[in-house]
């Protein structure tokens, strides 16, 4: 069973705790850090209030049931369900089997006027599946069980699945046949094909397979009006693309319940390799130039000189990190300090799948890159401890948390010409979001350790991933108003420099105060009455997306 107030299974940690020289590492950067006390399930529970929800067979209305519905994976999330402080609560969560129930479930939310929200892997970092107060009756609709491969269309490469199919269950059921979707969020574990869908998200290896807008190719929405099908299509010139107003949809014009999904077979070779370049400058010019010219790598991700001596340092691999340090050094590259001043080294991290002969050529005209660039290639041993831990970054985050230490992020996509403004202004401004200068002789700031990645290469620019780490203040009141500080001084940052307020997590509450600057008044105006032609009481996910 999933945590009810973290991440992962309860089952298994995942490594949690930090070792003792990342503590000392994190500690002598923010300071000494203390965690705030923390509610027990039973007293969670105790919490719920008695439900609203009129009878139906499909809806649960157990408190424990709601508990674990009520809340996603945001910052603002860990913070009421560690703290008591939940908010809102589902009045009841269904869990279909069907296309046909969902039909159901919507007749019966019409009919006596119930709120609704989806609901797929509970992965979300924005806000997107928590209920506002409400006088109407709140039900979230769990996709768990709709979870199989429904069709596959072996000639055409298109494999139909039950939207709440999770990651691993989609590359098993693949897997099978000889295939692949080659989808990878960091969420991959515990996030569905649907919550892919419905938040326009993107896999780690995007460079080849491309993000979910590529491999959706129709499926099935139910929505308080009729059913939508999406019919699929190599390509169409046939008016504006329907898929398009599901895509980054969040649950405000219905539920996605069957989705097709373009697939490829499984590769010949796939492995994962690591370089490291002298300075950021150098490391930035030299991935543009790779993915400009059109190699065929996977993936790629260049951390800036802070993320690369933390990543480093945080690795629990000392003896190693020091010989690596002292061969870096004997090539040229010097050691990282864990302070941002451009001048430190870069780590390159970067994948090649395909055919034998593919990988091959790919691999000699990377290394040629990185030569060029006075680089220095390392081959495949730090990849594939990036390969086996790919996944593991949310559950460090707990591990982070029980010291006291709060994790978020901030990720946008900019044209390359803005990357580099955009990486320092984002750094700068949350690190001196929690200065206060109660007199100009005499400013307080509390510490703030940021580091930022490139994560998705595209020839027009690239995804910034930005990491901060930040001790809790005092109590739970404090550290949501010091995370209020540095998530508006990131999204500021993000619009300031013209990039998207999201490139791969969605809009949900957190991130749709910043949406019209991108959209601008008109585009806001026809999303809004695009939901309005959808759902004209504001019963499916309100306050989300616009």
């Amino acid at each position: 069973m999933k945590r009810w107030n973290g991440w992962g299974d309860e089952k298994n940690n995942f490594g949690f705790e930090l070792t003792k020289t990342s503590q000392d590492y994190i500690e002598n950067i923010l300071g000494k850090s203390s965690p705030l006390p923390e509610i027990t399930l039973d007293e969670a529970i105790a919490k719920v209030p008695e439900s609203r929800a009129p009878h139906h067979k499909l809806i649960n209305t157990d408190a424990e049931v709601r508990l674990r519905h009520c809340r996603g994976q945001s910052v603002p999330d860990w913070l009421a369900t560690h703290s008591g402080d939940f908010g809102t609560f589902p009045d009841g969560v269904a869990f279909p089997e069907t296309t046909i129930d969902v039909q159901e479930l919507l007749q019966f939310a019409k009919q006596k006027n119930l709120v609704i929200i989806p609901y797929g892997g509970g992965t979300s970092v924005c806000g997107h599946i928590n209920p506002d107060e409400d006088e109407r009756p709140i039900i979230t609709v769990a996709l768990s069980k709709m979870n199989t491969l429904i069709h596959f269309d072996k000639e055409s490469q298109i494999a139909t699945f039950g939207a709440g199919t999770l990651g691993p269950d989609v590359e098993k059921q693949l897997a099978q046949h000889g295939y692949t979707l080659g989808h990878f969020p960091q969420s991959w574990e515990l996030s569905t094909v649907g919550g892919w869908v419905a938040s326009r998200s993107s896999g780690q290896q995007s460079l080849r397979y491309g993000r979910i807008e590529k491999m959706f190719a129709g499926g099935t929405i139910e929505t308080l009006q009729n059913t939508l099908e999406i019919p699929t299509f190599p390509a169409s010139s046939a008016g504006p693309d329907i898929r398009e107003m599901i895509l980054g949809s969040e649950g405000r014009m219905g539920i996605i319940t069957e989705v097709k999904l373009r697939v490829t077979k499984i590769a010949e070779q796939e492995d994962f390799y690591v370089a490291f370049f002298p300075n950021w400058q150098v490391g930035l010019h030299a991935t543009r130039e790779i993915v400009q010219s059109g190699v065929q790598l996977s993936m790629m991700r260049l951390s800036n000189e802070v993320e690369t001596a933390s990543h480093l340092k945080l690795a629990g691999h000392d003896t190693a990190v020091k010989y690596l340090e002292k061969y870096l050094k004997l090539r040229g590259i010097a050691k990282n300090v864990a302070s941002s001043n451009g001048n430190g080294k870069t780590m390159f991290t970067f994948g090649i799948t395909g055919s034998k002969a593919q990988c091959k050529s790919a691999l000699k005209i990377t290394k040629q890159f990185i030569r060029q660039h006075k680089g220095v290639y390392i081959g495949t041993a730090l990849g594939k401890h990036w390969q086996h831990s790919r996944f593991r970054s949310p559950y460090l985050r707990q591990g982070f948390w029980d010291t006291g230490i709060v994790v978020d992020t901030m990720e946008t996509c900019l044209d390359w010409s803005a990357v580099p403004n955009a990486v320092k202004g984002m750094e700068s401004d949350i690190a001196n979001a929690l200065t206060t200068t109660p007199t100009l002789d005499n400013a307080v700031a509390e510490k703030i350790h940021v580091f930022t990645h490139l994560s998705h290469f595209y020839g027009q620019g690239c995804s910034v991933y930005t990491t901060y780490l930040f001790r809790m203040d005092k109590d739970y009141d404090k550290t949501m108003a010091r995370w209020l500080k540095l998530k508006s001084a990131g999204a500021e940052a993000i619009v300031k420099h013209g990039g998207t307020i999201s490139h791969q997590h969605g809009v949900g509450k957190d991130h749709a105060p910043y949406l019209a600057a991108e959209k601008g008044e008109l585009g806001i105006k026809a999303i809004t009455e695009l939901c309005q032609l959808f759902d004209p009481e504001q019963q499916m996910n309100p306050g989300k997306l616009v």
